[in-house]
């Protein structure tokens, strides 16, 4: 009578979480690190950081990242939550309660960019910033990113911090 008891108990457990709250929790490492290092950031939730620098950060929320450095245009990078590949796994596995628990909670989501990784522009110059891979190379702009994530970030920053409406635009 134990063990079925026991055997109900991790059948329930197993069936009652999603197979990404369990493998991946909640929250997720975030690494900024800005060219040349030293910029000051602060994000919408509330952090702040001197790059390069590591927090940790809720995997549902989009943030924002307001980048600043003496000598170098001041830019934001809108950093947006986007659902990952775990959520497939609760698909293919019959997990209807897991896909709910990991959508609820965000545990299925990544943050993105991640890392991080802005090239300042120096004042003066005509370019702005930009956003750089993990060896170094240029993604995009600043700009054409924050642009191709804005409306979606904006559902849930706002739309003044997503730069839809007047408040900090610098890019």
């Amino acid at each position: 009578m134990k063990k079925l008891i026991v055997m109900m108990a991790a059948v329930a457990a197993v069936s009652l979480t999603g197979c990404a709250t369990v493998l991946n929790g909640t929250h997720t490492p975030y690494t900024t690190e800005s060219q040349p290092g030293g910029a000051m950031v602060k994000f919408t939730n509330g952090e702040s950081c001197t790059t390069p620098c590591k927090l940790e950060f809720r995997r549902k929320d989009d943030v924002r990242a307001d980048i600043t450095m003496a000598g170098y245009k001041p830019t934001y990078v809108l950093i947006q939550s986007r659902l990952a590949g775990a959520s497939f796994g609760n698909i293919l596995l019959g997990g209807g309660v897991g896909a709910i628990v990991d959508g609820s909670n965000g545990a299925s989501n990544r943050l993105y960019p991640n890392p991080l990784i802005v090239k300042l522009a120096p004042e003066g110059s005509t370019g702005g910033a930009v956003l750089l891979d993990k060896d170094g190379n240029v993604l995009k702009t600043v700009k054409e990113y924050n642009d191709s994530v804005r409306s979606d970030v904006a559902k849930t920053v706002g739309p003044r911090l997503a730069g839809l409406e007047g408040g900090p635009q610098s890019e």
